[in-house]
């Protein structure tokens, strides 16, 4: 035995029987005279047959491993005690053998998508669907047949559900195993098939259903209704339906994460001298839309919320109202309400009101008052001083 059989394979020696497998079914899948026209490349896949022939038989191996000859005094060669299966797992990664499969499968799930606004997605909302899925054949009951027919053992494969195939190679016959053409793999045909469903047990059509949308979920958030999509061959189990939602803009508020954002507008002297606000929510919108008259679901919820604007607010300032944000989808409580305050500068002013800023110009020493840079109260000339000193 000049071969190495663990060289062989390209395995240590204390490889064990899946580290085996997997090392053979490479290099047959490489060595294999039907995909490779090397001329040595029969005599390579027999020596890593015998290889592997030996190393995966537990007894052979330590006969092997302890020097002597695990063959039994003569190479009995490829084939000889040797499954045909391992080459058609090494290939195919399993045996040849499949049987017939089962006509009843679970069905494939579905996806919709439900656009709804932000006041909806915020704070839950139910909606009412119109989905076109596989159902059950109510003709047939999902057994695809015709009433007073059933399904008959194919002739083809006499119920096996595969048929063989001999292809000839350099090393003999090789039997493989094909979905029967007839039966297509079931073992059986539907001799009278229903009219309705043509002997898939199942049709299209449209129904309705509810979803119920949780409070918190945002723009991509997909909601699992179980056994809700497509009824599978045969009558068999529905898949899931996945409702995934799209969350149309606001005019007034946007969302980021579990916080609501918005922005107002004040006055000049709104903000110099400081007011208090009451805005309306994003919850408001939910009820005024209630056709019903009905807000029981959304009691707990506020029409509007009060902010105050403190004496001295620039343009830009932000206010924060604790727990008037976004519900949590997952966990109590709710996030924050972010309102950014812009300052408006009149435009228009009567002789009046203009004398009126003039004064206060005068009071406040700003005549001719000079640029600031940033949020420093100094001016640019100031700073340009301060540079040189």
């Amino acid at each position: 035995m000049a071969q190495d059989y663990y060289e062989l394979l390209g395995v240590g020696r204390d490889a064990g029987a899946d580290e085996l497998k997997r090392a053979y079914r490479r290099l047959a899948r490489q060595l294999h005279p039907d995909v490779n026209e090397a001329p040595d490349a029969a005599d390579r896949f027999k020596e890593v047959t015998t290889a592997y022939e030996v190393l995966s038989d537990p007894q052979k191996r330590s006969i092997y491993d302890r020097g002597g000859n695990p063959l039994g005094g003569g190479h009995q060669g490829f084939g000889q005690g040797f499954s045909f299966d391992d080459i058609m797992d090494a290939f195919f990664g399993q045996g040849s053998a499949r049987g017939p499969r089962s006509r009843t499968q679970r069905g494939q799930d579905a996806l919709l998508r439900l656009t709804i606004d932000l006041a909806e997605a915020a704070f839950g909302v139910t909606h009412d669907l119109k989905v076109d899925t596989a159902v059950v054949c109510t003709t047939c009951g999902g057994s695809g047949a015709n009433e007073g027919s059933e399904p008959v053992t194919c002739g083809t494969c006499h119920g096996h559900g595969d048929v063989q195939h001999v292809q000839r190679s350099l090393l003999g016959d090789i039997r493989t195993s094909r979905p029967c053409p007839t039966c297509r793999g079931f073992g059986t045909v539907i001799p009278d098939p229903c009219h309705e469903c043509g002997g898939d047990g199942r049709v299209r059509t449209r129904r309705s259903l509810t979803v119920t949308i949780p409070a918190g979920v945002d723009q991509g958030t997909r909601i699992q209704l179980s056994g809700e999509g497509e009824v599978g061959p045969g009558g068999g189990p529905a898949g899931d339906l996945y409702v995934e939602i799209d969350v149309s803009r606001h005019p007034v508020y946007s969302r980021k994460g579990d916080q609501l954002r918005c922005q107002i507008t004040v006055p000049m002297t709104a903000a110099a001298l400081g007011t208090h606000l009451d805005i309306p929510t994003l919850e408001s919108d939910l009820k005024d839309r209630d056709d019903k008259g009905d807000e029981s679901d959304h009691d707990q919820y506020r029409d509007t919320v009060g902010i105050d604007i403190v004496p001295g607010t620039q343009s830009g300032d932000v206010v924060t109202v604790r727990g008037q944000g976004v519900p949590r989808l997952r966990g109590p409580g709710r996030g924050d309400l972010v309102v950014q305050v812009m300052v408006e500068t009149p435009d228009q002013l009567d002789d009046g009101q203009r004398d009126l800023l003039q004064q206060l110009a005068v009071l406040r020493a700003e005549e001719r008052p000079e640029a600031r840079l940033g949020a420093s109260h100094k001016s640019v000339f100031g700073r340009i001083k301060d540079a040189f000193r």
